[in-house]
Parts: structure tokens; C-alpha cells; sequence
């Protein structure tokens, strides 16, 4: 059965829906809960949700907006189930938010920026151009500049070590991010940015990618 996308206004969400998504991982870190989901729902303007028939397969809170005048798509939360159709299911999901993307800012790049908790969380970046961090790369002034202020859209800019792009928690509720596990081909060189991070620590690795206009325009990014 083929993974299905709808995406709609975050404060559209009911609390029957924000149940379900507590319930995709009640049993597991990171723990959210209905009452977190509801700032969730409030800070972010969009909300995808992907089905498989009528079962949950995973969200993402998501906004489109311009930083300083650069189109950015930012992920602020995004769970995927953990089951065989994760990569389908997260491919899924960026798909319908690239287009709506590209719907939003036509002939523009655009920047994809979220939190990770784990190596495979990179595989959201497939496609995009001058990630960072990178191995073997050691991230400009301007490129560290972008880190504090995904940061600070993020909600914690004074927690961020812009070197490391590491951020910290700002206290004890759960952190927002990309929570995808899955067997993927990820460059295992991008696991040197993981250390110290899980996702109950609350630690974050701040990433962003650039989707180039004309990639965009062909539809086949997260695809």
C-alpha cells in the first residue's frame, strides 16, 4: 500500500490527531506528548502527515519563510515510524514539502534547515547542495552565521556551539528535530558530529542544505 501525504495548517490539527501522533512513539525516546505536540502545533504553520491506508506512518511540522531574505523550508519536528517503510515514508513526506517549495518560491534556491539526532538523519539532505557540517569541511563565518540563526528560529540560539553546530538543551521538555531510523546509505564520516548526542540527552546537530532552483523545479528532490 503506497504512502500517502497530506499537508495542511498546524492549528488545523485536532486532539484526537495529536493522540495518534503521541502514540507513534509512546514507547520509545523522544517521547512526545499530546501537551508538547500542542506547542508544536502552534510554533510551526504547517503540519504533513503520511498515512498508509488509515495507519500513521510519520509528520513533520514544517515553515516556509525567508531568513534575512533566503527562502528556507525548516523542519521543526518531523517523527518517521520506525518499521521497513521509513525511507519511503520520510522520502514521502519531503516531496509534497519541496513542491509546496517551489510552489512558494519559483526560480529561487531554497534552504532546508532542521536538528539531528542520529547519522542517518543526514539522508533528509539527499539531493541538496554545500551541506553542512560535511566531512572534510570546515564551515565559513557566513555558514556558521546560518547556524545561529536556525538556532535562534529553533528557539535556542545561546545553545548552539557554532563551531560544533551542536546545541544544547534549554531545559528538561523533549527537543524537536528529525527522528528517522532506518537502514540508509549515509557516509558513515558524518557520524563524527554525533558524539554526545541521542535523542533523550536533548542534544541536537544544527544541518541545512540548499535545494537548487532548478532541482527543484524538475520535482525530484526526496523522491
Amino acid at each position: 500500500m503506497p504512502i500517502e501525504v497530506t499537508t495542511k495548517d498546524a492549528t488545523a490539527l485536532s486532539d484526537a490527531e495529536l493522540a495518534e501522533m503521541a502514540d507513534l512513539c509512546v514507547d520509545r525516546e523522544p517521547g512526545y506528548d499530546i501537551g508538547f505536540l500542542s506547542k508544536e502545533r502552534e510554533s510551526w504553520v504547517l503540519v504533513s502527515i503520511a498515512r498508509e491506508g488509515a495507519k500513521l506512518r510519520g509528520y513533520s511540522f514544517c515553515t516556509l519563510e525567508r531568513i534575512g531574505g533566503t527562502p528556507s523550508l525548516l523542519v521543526g519536528l518531523a517523527l518517521i515510524d520506525r518499521n521497513s517503510k521509513a525511507e519511503q515514508t520520510l522520502k514521502a513526506i519531503m516531496a509534497d514539502q519541496y513542491r509546496r517549495a517551489l510552489l512558494a518560491f519559483p526560480d529561487e534556491d531554497v534552504l532546508l534547515g532542521t536538528r539531528l539526532s542520529r547519522l542517518e538523519g543526514f539522508r533528509i539532505f539527499q539531493g541538496l547542495e554545500d551541506i553542512v557540517p560535511r566531512p572534510g569541511h570546515k564551515a565559513s563565518g557566513e555558514e556558521r552565521a546560518w547556524g545561529r540563526r536556525l538556532a535562534k528560529r529553533f528557539g535556542n540560539e545561546k545553545g548552539l556551539d557554532d563551531r560544533t553546530f551542536i546545541v544544547e538543551p534549554s531545559g528538561k521538555e523533549p527537543v524537536g528535530g528529525l527522528d528517522f531510523v532506518a537502514k540508509v546509505k549515509v557516509d558513515e564520516d558524518y557520524g563524527q558530529f554525533f558524539d554526545g548526542i541521542d535523542e533523550g540527552s536533548g542534544r541536537r546537530l544544527v544541518a541545512f542544505g540548499w535545494a537548487m532552483a532548478e532541482v527543484l523545479a524538475k520535482g525530484k528532490i526526496g523522491k
